[in-house]
């Protein structure tokens, strides 16, 4: 079986390598041929994160290489497209360009709401239903969670499925010594980009408060830049090969989101990190958090600026609380967020949107 691989980004975005590079091994395992071609490569990404911007020639080199591949689609039995394969072109175009193949599409963000929601009339007049187009036309939408899986049925899709992003269980350790840690040395820790960073605004006031009754440390990983006034901050360089150790160092993983459609897309990666180093977690009641988090078993969900200091307070306090929890959670992960258990449903989906090609 033949599959071009159309993912968004190279190894360094996150839906990119989680979504689909994590699993190319498992695809090689089982017999697949393949190609990958990433829209925005590592450099261009990096270039994105550090200038704010890609750059007008190098983008359009991008977007002129993807054409190149959607070219010569049918030396391959299926397409799978991670979000969109032209993002911002016709959808029109883009259909002309997967004719011929059966194509499968992957979502983990709510990236329709960016044309339907753009503040621009005009840009919503003309790409308004550009992504329920292209999920009519797909063999199969594969989706992180069922928000988005409504907007797929929604589209006229013909088969939806739900996969969760997922992380490879075998990197994390669970092993960590800052399990036992009094509260006086505790960290809590969020792991993200700095474009995503802005969602701890939303709970500077409680984190605040916070440190007024206890002197524990925040962990910013993946927004070096980033800080957050009268909170002793640590903000850290991401790396996928330092970011468990990261992650496992801490004692609270914490998921604070805004109640809007894009959250309500998010596919929850955060807490399941959290969960794979046997951290207790704390998120906003918002979206696939409040399917990950089993309130008062492996975390909490948080409704209000109160429900976070109490809920962060209870877990800084009692590091035994902090162990239970942290165990559950990482049995959760292994039961049903791991790599292990959705690589093998993965490849029969795929196998299965391929038939007639």
């Amino acid at each position: 079986m033949r599959v071009l691989f159309l993912t968004r980004y190279g190894r360094r975005g996150a839906s990119s390598r989680l979504r689909t590079v994590q699993f190319l091994r498992h695809f090689e395992e089982a017999g697949f041929e393949f190609s990958v071609r990433p829209l925005i490569g590592d450099e261009l990404l990096s270039r994105k994160y550090s200038s704010g911007k890609y750059g007008f020639t190098s983008l359009a080199g991008s977007y002129f290489a993807r054409i190149i591949a959607l070219l010569k689609r049918k030396y391959f039995d299926l397409v799978w497209i991670e979000k969109e394969a032209l993002p911002w072109m016709p959808s029109v175009l883009e259909s002309f360009l997967l004719s011929g193949v059966p194509y499968v599409l992957d979502f983990d963000d709510a990236i329709f709401h960016q044309y339907d929601e753009h503040p621009n009339v005009v840009v919503r007049r003309l790409f308004k239903a550009r992504i329920d187009r292209l999920m009519s036309g797909a063999r199969m939408v594969i989706v992180g969670n069922s928000y988005l899986g409504q907007r797929a049925h929604n589209a006229g899709c013909a088969r939806v499925e739900v996969i969760p992003t997922v992380v490879d269980l075998g990197r994390y350790n669970v092993e960590r010594p800052g399990k036992e840690r009094p509260s006086a040395s505790c960290r809590i820790v969020w792991i993200g980009s700095p474009a995503t960073a802005g969602y701890l605004d939303a709970i500077q006031e409680p984190l605040v408060a916070l440190s007024r009754i206890y002197p524990y440390t925040l962990r910013v990983i993946g927004a070096p830049a980033f800080a957050l006034p009268n909170v002793d901050l640590e903000a850290v360089e991401w790396s996928e090969a330092t970011e468990v150790d990261a992650i496992g160092e801490c004692d609270i993983g914490i998921m604070p989101l805004r109640d809007g459609k894009w959250e309500r897309g998010k596919c929850g990666y955060k807490l399941i990190q959290y969960m794979a180093c046997g951290l207790p977690v704390v998120g906003s009641d918002v979206g696939v958090n409040s399917e990950i988090i089993c309130h008062g078993a492996n975390g909490y969900l948080a409704n209000t600026n109160e429900d976070w200091v109490r809920f962060l307070s209870m877990l800084i306090d009692d590091a035994e609380l902090r162990l239970r929890l942290g165990t559950v959670g990482r049995a959760r992960v292994a039961r049903s967020y791991s790599v292990q258990q959705v690589a093998p449903k993965l490849i029969k989906l795929l196998r299965e949107a391929s038939v007639g090609r």
